[in-house]
């Protein structure tokens, strides 16, 4: 059973307070972001070591050389090797230390991460979040706690890092993973081709709900044929239903994060699920979604490369279509619409993190390395755009593309430390981070907000749940299949594999969660 007590209610009274949410955007005293990016924190770029605690690293001349590994979910870049170079040059004079850079493709992920985390391949530092496995890794054991690591090499994520961040992300009170600094409040939408759209003449501005690109993307096919209207990478509607997933995406039950009600569903079972079911076949039957959505490994952001991709669903944040625009070459060429309110949950606070692994033969130099990319700007606008004056120019914080940024643009800076530290292109707003402060403002919480889901009780239920999702998710969320027909099947197969089980000690789990914060 969950330990919740104190923690529970001091979660919702951080995001409550309205001083820390606006400096959930900035950090603490003396990390306050500028509108292009932020002044870095204790250790910056000062050339000491950002280990923090007491002296506890010392010079960087008194640590062994240690290479480390970073593994984190993103498209492998040409320019790769240089970067690493590069990054070298600060890690080897701050904590002695080279870096290996493993990125791994979106498609690929989930089985080349379980073999290495099942083979206990030496691993340093591994992206993670409550959608892609986080509990269910902690309960393999892959990560380490890291209560004295913070403590001792950590300082600088501490003093920047808003604390709900770390208290949001917690199972059974413990952090195996340093959140990414960046935005709290959630919202679903629309990222669209505007050029296309003004070509065609579409009146984007009507566009309110999903149901609303039926006719934008009717247009879009009959104009422009070899355009696909809406990809797909798996599900992307997922991103509209609004659903609390309770501290980890991958593991069934739910509940909402607009409603008050706080019994844990099965998703599959909900009027809304089946509502974006119903369009995905829809749409897909009609061609607006590309034909090889269920299988495909090239994510949504890579797809935008290509020149055929009208739209997509995504998580929308300020400047989200910017980002995406500028990974992709199509600078100014992209725009959002929201479709959904702005809400918070433990998916935004554990949404993005870095973990140690269990593997890793110097946990402390790992620690330092997650430290520095919290407070670090130098090394942090490296590792997530490359090299000034090879990959882009810059003037003060804004960056402008050179001939050569397609060699290291691997459009993933949400995922490494402290985003506010990031320079911003040219294309983007330069106020981005000012407007990433306003977007958290008003967000309603969730009735789950601090809430992370203990698997191991359902452990060997939650291991048997994953074959089933793999082999049917995808295919009935894309429109790949006809949901009437497949998913009675669907569900037969998770009721067969245990799912009311992992559901009811949700609902346990969680129950003593909400009675925990009405006690203290």
């Amino acid at each position: 059973m969950m330990k919740w007590k104190s923690k529970a209610s001091s979660v919702t009274a951080l995001l409550l307070g309205t001083a820390l949410i606006v400096s959930a955007c900035g950090g603490g005293e003396g990390n306050t972001p500028s509108a292009g990016g932020g002044s870095a924190a204790a250790g910056g770029s000062s050339g000491e070591p950002a280990a923090g605690g007491d002296g506890a690293a010392g010079a960087a001349s008194q640590l062994k050389p240690y290479k480390l590994k970073l593994v984190y979910e993103g498209p492998p870049q040409a320019d790769e090797a240089m970067v690493e170079d590069a990054i070298n040059k600060i890690l080897v004079k701050k904590i002695n230390a080279t870096l290996d850079l493993e990125p791994i493709d979106w498609g690929a992920w989930d089985d080349k991460v379980n073999l290495m985390i099942a083979s206990r391949e030496p691993v340093d530092v591994f992206f993670t979040a409550q959608w892609n496995g986080y509990s269910k890794n902690v309960a393999k054991g892959a990560f380490l706690d890291l209560g004295d690591l913070l403590k001792k090499y950590g300082q600088g994520i501490t003093s920047s890092l808003n604390p709900i961040f770390l208290e949001g992300s917690k199972i059974n009170g413990k952090n195996y993973a340093v959140p990414t600094n960046k935005e709290l409040a959630f919202a679903g939408g629309v990222v669209y081709r505007k050029d296309i759209a003004d070509e065609l003449g579409l009146d984007m501005s009507k566009v309110k709900t999903a149901e609303d690109l039926d006719a934008i993307y009717k247009v879009v096919k009959e104009k422009k044929p070899d355009m696909i209207p809406l990809y797909m990478q798996g599900g992307s509607f997922g991103q509209l239903t609004e659903f609390d997933s309770l501290g980890d995406g991958t593991i069934p039950g739910v509940i909402s994060k607009e409603s008050s009600d706080t019994t844990v569903k099965l998703a599959e079972e909900t009027d809304i699920y089946k509502r974006y079911l119903k369009l995905a076949r829809d749409f897909f039957l009609k061609g607006y979604i590309n034909k090889d959505a269920a299988t495909t490994q090239l994510s949504s952001g890579d797809a935008y490369k290509g020149g055929n991709v009208f739209s997509t669903i995504e998580p929308l944040k300020p400047g989200k279509a910017a980002e995406i625009a500028n990974a992709a070459g199509l600078g100014g060429k992209l725009e959002q619409i929201y479709l959904t309110g702005k809400t918070v949950s433990t998916s935004e606070t554990a949404g993005a993190m870095l973990a140690i692994s269990s593997t890793s033969k110097d946990p402390e130099r790992a620690m330092m390395l997650i430290n520095l990319l919290h407070t670090d700007k130098d090394l942090v606008n490296l590792l997530d755009f490359g090299i000034e004056g090879v990959h882009y120019t810059l003037n003060g914080d804004i960056m402008t593309p050179t001939a050569k940024t397609s060699g290291y643009s691997p459009g993933v800076a949400w995922e490494l430390g402290n985003q506010f530290l990031n320079h911003v292109w040219n294309t983007e707003a330069p106020d981005k981070w000012e407007q990433f402060t306003k977007f958290n403002e008003g967000a309603k919480p969730s009735p789950g907000l601090g809430f992370v889901f203990d698997n191991d009780p359902v452990k060997a239920e939650v291991g048997a749940l994953a074959n089933v999702i793999k082999q049917y998710q995808k295919a009935v969320e894309t429109g790949s299949v006809d949901p009437d027909k497949v998913m009675p099947e669907y569900i037969a197969a998770m009721k067969a594999a245990g799912v009311d089980k992992v559901i009811a000690e949700k609902q346990k789990q969680f129950d003593a969660f909400l009675a925990s914060k009405k006690s203290s």
